[in-house]
């Protein structure tokens, strides 16, 4: 057989493998967003995997925001899950899971709930929209909130990034050092976590290193 007959059997060996073995390990996620979850379904590439994820914001115990989505990755999938309770008695709870098979994402889950059990830290908390500054007071951290976390929460209007809220308060070790988490009415989050507070709490600092680091970002673009 000549040379260029083998090549050309080779390379079409090849395209055929990578055919049938990338349909064999390609599946689907169930896609759906907010009341319409349901059993709808769509094709992922198996470097993508499937997501499932819920978030929900609090104001005095009632639920303000709510938000779930399911669907295919767009690039790997990066799985989360924290909870902070900020001043004014804002509660944000977050949980993004990711899996790689058929409809693994198909179940539902429930959010998981804040026990109410103080765990010894205390935290100055404070909330404000629209604003840098903040008076802050004492909050007793529960459950698996053991951090104290300054949140800073930016949106994005014609391409630049403008302040939509600050907050600080007790949080899980998962909410600290998080950057560019994008949360309810497409706000995206900056964290930074600090030492609990014993005594009376301070005003928020005029230079708190997560705003200082929102200023320079803003310098720099």
């Amino acid at each position: 057989m000549p040379q260029s007959s083998t090549w050309k059997s080779l390379f079409i060996i090849c395209v055929f493998t990578t055919f049938v073995f990338g349909s064999v390990g390609a599946y689907t996620c169930t896609h759906c967003f907010n009341e319409t979850c349901n059993s709808n379904s769509q094709s992922c590439e198996t470097s993508q995997g499937c997501f499932s994820y819920k978030q929900e914001f609090y104001v005095s115990g009632m639920s303000s925001d709510f938000i779930q989505e399911k669907g295919c990755s767009s690039n790997k999938c990066a799985q989360l899950s924290f909870s902070a309770t900020l001043g004014n008695e804002r509660t944000f709870v977050y949980d993004h899971r990711c899996c790689q098979a058929e409809q693994c994402n198909k179940q539902d889950f429930q959010l998981s709930q804040k026990p109410s059990n103080p765990n010894g830290i205390e935290c100055p908390a404070c909330y404000t929209e629209n604003d840098m500054f903040c008076d802050s007071v004492l909050l007793k951290c529960t459950g698996a909130e053991t951090k104290c976390v300054e949140v800073i929460g930016t949106v994005a209007i014609n391409g630049i990034s403008y302040l939509s809220l600050f907050g600080m308060g007790c949080a899980t070790e998962t909410a600290c050092n998080l950057r560019n988490v994008t949360v309810v009415r497409d706000t995206k989050i900056h964290t930074y976590c600090t030492g609990a507070t014993n005594g009376t709490p301070p005003m928020m600092p005029i230079f708190s290193p997560i705003l200082t680091s929102f200023f320079l970002l803003k310098v720099l673009l």
